[in-house]
């Protein structure tokens, strides 16, 4: 099948929008690796996670900045094997996300990625498989901008040559859909592949030609 949204670009998120939910097994393994109380070691994971995203530390301070607040006694070698588990949480690609990708590719629509994300994403998010379908990929930990500030959009426009009324964000969080709409874009609060779908092909038939 194939998809055509006439004169947009479409741009994902990653994170639970292609990429499934980490589950409660990845969960767990984080946990047996940190071996501190779960409660301080989420809430540790969550405090620091714009400043990972956002580039304003490095990976392996965030760890010591987790492994500080919950009393982790965390050596080199353990803050690496939580980076691998926590970085293997969040590969899974949603299937019929990935699918309807490729159609929307196939229909010659032009596509972007931006992620909220640390910056060792960039090289992941540029070399995966559905990484030929899209023209760019943005990473706030390399850009050190972050969703839903609207000079995040501003700079995705102008990179990919495009007024913000042409561009199309798909993101799972609200607030990230309106900091693009306050720019003028056409934007999803991703829930399902199927409403996805839904979205992106009443977009495909409103812009097409007239006959």
């Amino acid at each position: 099948m194939a998809l055509h949204i006439r004169d947009r670009v479409v741009v994902f998120d990653y994170g639970e929008v292609i990429s499934l939910t980490p589950t409660e097994a990845d969960r767990e393994e984080l946990l047996a690796i940190a071996d501190v109380p779960a409660d301080a070691f989420w809430a540790g994971y969550a405090a620091y996670r714009a400043d990972l995203d956002g580039g304003t530390i490095t990976s392996d301070e965030y760890w010591r900045r987790i492994a500080a607040d919950c009393g982790g006694d965390w050596d080199a070698a353990r803050r690496q094997s939580l980076w691998n588990a926590d970085m293997r949480g969040w590969l899974t690609a949603e299937p019929d996300v990935v699918a309807l990708i490729g159609e929307l590719a196939a229909g010659g629509t032009r596509l972007a990625l931006l992620s909220n994300a640390a910056e060792e994403y960039g090289g992941i998010f540029r070399f995966a498989p559905i990484s030929r379908w899209f023209e760019q990929a943005f990473v706030s930990g390399e850009l050190r901008m972050s969703k839903p500030d609207p000079a995040v959009y501003l700079h995705v426009c102008r990179e990919l040559g495009i007024a913000p009324a042409a561009l199309v964000f798909v993101d799972n969080r609200a607030e990230n859909v309106r900091g693009a709409e306050s720019i003028g874009a056409t934007a999803h609060v991703f829930t399902t592949a199927a409403a996805l779908r839904a979205f992106l092909t009443a977009l495909a038939d409103d812009t097409q030609e007239p006959e």
